[in-house]
């Protein structure tokens, strides 16, 4: 098998995760479980294997000090930075435009948290060969809960290695969830995919042919730094925003799905974030009832407490199900049930 070209997207701030995650230093770029951060460990799972080449990394140059201090570590990469955001659509065909066509690209948010490393590689090598028969593969992660949260992949026919793809679904409502749960033949859509850049650009050509136009032109008109490319700022400004999602992957007769179980977390808000540390200190298993906790803190009869602090002692007493957090002069306290509207705040989108 040809090797893998990792492909990982780093954009936005996280603000369902403030104080802790802002646009001065978001989400990916912070340890926020165990000692690397999100956007080494997304590197990390790739490299010192001969199945994987060096990581192509598409980001803005808000991020870029980030980018290239965190991906230092990671001989070869490559950075193309974005003139601005357009969604994952244009993001990935960059990257496609810069690689050779037969490249094989594994498409992966630099945000998320995937316990089992081993599990990920086997689903990937799975759909890196589905990919280089030319489909458009996702993968599927296996769903724990009935989650409101995540778009639904459902599964069709059977292929070597998964299954076609019958059809997408938007984030459900709860009803729903619990249903496609039940069911047993739908994933969660992780937003982790393998395309061959070929394969990928035709398809983008055909169902978003004028977003293809400017993107090769925007590729061809930008200039080169040592590792990083800069595209042309007045081609890329013309490109429609849309996800990948929308524009190639509903649209095409060839998308395929690989189910992986793999301890995956898009570790959305303060919510996931718990369930994610809880269930890495325990191994895979999540902890009923058991509680997160970083800094100086105290809690007396809780259950499902995250609690973490730089410096300030954080008590808390009888409680169940609620995150503290304090960070650099700033206190969030929301319940789990809430925590999805954390990015709603003032603090979150001023800061």
């Amino acid at each position: 098998m040809a090797a893998i070209h990792p492909v990982v997207l780093s954009g936005g701030n996280g603000t369902r995760l403030w104080p802790r995650s802002r646009k001065t230093m978001p989400k990916p770029f912070l340890p926020l479980v165990g000692e690397r951060t999100l956007f080494e460990a997304t590197l990390g799972r790739c490299a010192g294997d001969d199945r994987f080449a060096s990581a192509t990394i598409v980001t803005g140059a808000a991020h870029l000090a980030h980018v290239q201090a965190q991906a230092a570590a990671f001989p070869g990469t490559q950075v193309i930075v974005e003139p601005e955001g357009k969604n994952t659509a244009p993001a990935i065909a960059l990257a496609a435009a810069r690689l050779p066509e037969e490249a094989i690209m594994l498409v992966c948010p630099s945000d998320h948290h995937i316990a089992d490393t081993t599990a990920f590689t086997r689903a990937a090598c799975v759909a890196a060969t589905l990919a280089g028969e030319d489909w458009l593969v996702a993968l599927g992660i296996a769903p724990t809960h009935p989650e409101t949260g995540y778009g639904y992949i459902l599964r069709g026919d059977p292929i070597p290695g998964g299954f076609a793809v019958q059809r997408f679904v938007e984030k459900p409502d709860s009803a729903t969830a619990r249903a496609f749960l039940a069911n047993g033949n739908y994933s969660w859509n992780g937003g982790i995919f393998a395309f061959r850049a070929g394969a990928f650009l035709a398809a983008l050509e055909r169902y978003r042919p004028e977003m293809a136009a400017l993107v090769r032109r925007s590729v061809d008109g930008g200039r080169s730094e040592g590792a990083l490319l800069f595209p042309d700022a007045d081609s890329f400004a013309e490109i429609a925003e849309e996800s990948v999602d929308y524009a190639v992957m509903e649209e095409t007769d060839r998308a395929a799905v690989v189910p992986a179980v793999m301890g995956w977390s898009d570790i959305g808000n303060w919510h996931a974030l718990r369930d994610a540390r809880i269930s890495g200190a325990a191994g895979l298993g999540l902890e009923d009832g058991a509680n997160a906790v970083i800094g100086n803190v105290e809690l007396v009869d809780c259950r499902g407490v995250l609690a973490e602090t730089d410096g300030p002692r954080v008590s808390v007493i009888g409680l169940e199900d609620i995150a503290v957090v304090v960070d650099g002069g700033e206190v969030l306290v929301t319940s789990m049930s809430g925590a999805q509207k954390v990015g709603k705040l003032t603090g979150a989108t001023s800061q």
